[in-house]
């Protein structure tokens, strides 16, 4: 597909003719004809099949320019793919196996793609997910990065003795928050290191940790707030259901025909490493 680039470009700046369709004034089809190469036929299908597959960036293109871009292109793709019909090599081959293995494939799971998940599996999805789900706790902290444990401890009792927990994030942390007097918003489980995260899950609001370390160096963690994190919506959540759904049956499909196809191994012994043996294909 990248090649086509050139060729389109080339079309936008000089528009020739464009091959006439159907020029007996009746509709055209998958079958109309718009270029011949040496006795094959290039249809309009064609040209349907190749604009379908294009990156989106093409598609935008004018239709006349775009047209024009991949009538070019087929007609050189037919003009070199005649010339290797006469001396195919092996590896030749070999490689429009694989090509068309991996297209028919690539066509099968789109199909199995388009199907639709019916909307009673995505509420069952979501009430199964989210409807008996314990509440998730969310936390809003602050905290004082330094390099050493004694600078930690020093700062807790600074803060015992009545400082400013804010002042003293802005004199002397060297984390990012501390512009802000050390807060970090509101966080759920998962979003902080371990360590820290464990320090302010065992933290009462209003709470001051001792000192904690982290990969970034030691911290004065104090829990500001907590809150119940309130369950998404169906609507906030309903694309990702479906496509972890769709995904789902689209594995399942794929297991099960792989499982239904008749395939035999043969109990031969090589070295895997054969496979990079490009002679033998020569």
């Amino acid at each position: 597909m990248k090649k086509i680039a050139g060729v389109i470009l080339g079309a936008a700046l000089g528009m020739a003719a464009l091959p006439a369709l159907a020029g007996d004034g009746t509709e055209p089809s998958a079958d109309t004809v718009v270029a011949t190469v040496n006795g094959t036929e290039i249809t309009l299908g064609h040209v349907i099949a190749f604009r379908e597959r294009l990156p989106e960036q093409y598609q935008q293109l004018p239709d006349d320019v775009l047209f024009k871009g991949i009538v070019d292109q087929l007609i050189q793709q037919q003009a070199l793919a005649d010339v290797l019909d006469q001396n195919p090599t092996r590896r030749n081959l070999l490689g429009l196996e694989n090509q068309s293995r991996a297209f028919k494939a690539s066509e099968m799971l789109d199909r199995l793609s388009a199907v639709e998940i019916p909307e009673a599996d995505l509420r069952a999805a979501y009430d199964e997910r989210f409807a008996n789900r314990p509440p998730e706790m969310e936390y809003n902290a602050s905290h004082i990065l330094v390099k050493t444990r004694e600078e930690a401890e020093e700062i807790i009792k600074e803060l015992e003795a009545g400082a400013d927990f804010a002042e003293l994030a802005k004199e002397k942390s060297t984390g990012p928050s501390a512009a802000n007097g050390g807060k970090l918003g509101w966080f759920g489980k998962g979003m902080m290191v371990k360590p820290f995260e464990d320090a302010v899950v065992a933290l009462e609001p209003g709470q001051i940790s001792g000192p904690v370390e982290t990969q970034f160096g030691w911290h004065v963690i104090r829990l500001d707030e907590v809150r119940e994190k309130p369950a998404p919506t169906f609507e906030e959540v309903r694309e990702q259901l479906a496509a972890e759904l769709k995904q789902a049956r689209i594995d399942a499909e794929v297991e099960r025909l792989t499982a239904e196809a008749k395939v035999e191994r043969p109990e031969i012994e090589f070295d895997p490493a054969a496979f990079r043996n490009g002679e033998l294909i020569d």
